[in-house]
């Protein structure tokens, strides 16, 4: 299996480790031969370096195990992968101008007011074309209905005025009464 170079840290995680570093030598720092000396006066002067030089080593010893455990934790607990997509979604949003600082609430809440403003204009408008076309529609088919009816009325008003006036088609009526077998 092939390795891949060393994994690119994010700035957030850089930024952990740094702060991290910084504390721990602000916390353990050492202290000057002098003040190592009055805080251990009575020892002889040969007794305090030696000391002074133990407690060097101890508190190199201690920032490099510290170092080291809080490396350990970090990717025991995945911190770094965290740290990374915490990144990633500031740089996302970032791109995305509702999360954008240059973004004004105000601005974003006229636009979307006006969009639906628009939306609700257009919906409107569509309805009432639709209810117009529906009206225009029932009118014609009144109109059909109302022609049928006027059509069969008619039918009956012709055959009405032909017995009346004792005009009857040659085979189909005898004296207004309806011959079947003359019908053809």
């Amino acid at each position: 299996m092939e390795e891949s170079g060393p994994a690119v840290i994010g700035s957030r995680q850089s930024d952990l480790n740094k702060s991290f570093k910084l504390a721990i030598r602000s916390l353990l720092t050492t202290c000057s031969k002098e003040e190592f000396g009055k805080a251990f006066d009575r020892f002889s002067s040969s007794e305090q370096n030696s000391l002074h030089r133990l407690f060097i080593q101890v508190i190199t010893s201690l920032h490099e195990n510290i170092e080291n455990e809080f490396e350990s934790l970090c990717l025991e607990t995945q911190v770094g992968a965290a740290l990374d997509t915490v990144e990633q979604f500031m740089e996302e949003q970032s791109l995305d101008p509702l999360f954008s600082e240059k973004t004004n609430v105000m601005d974003v809440v006229c636009d979307l007011t006006t969009a639906k403003k628009n939306e609700i204009c257009y919906l409107t408008c569509m309805l009432e074309r639709v209810e117009e076309q529906n009206r225009l529609r029932k009118a014609r088919l009144e109109l059909l209905k109302k022609g049928r009816q006027d059509f069969s009325g008619m039918t009956e008003v012709v055959e009405k005025l032909q017995l009346r006036s004792g005009i009857a088609y040659y085979g189909t009526y005898n004296n207004g009464f309806h011959d079947p077998e003359l019908m053809g």
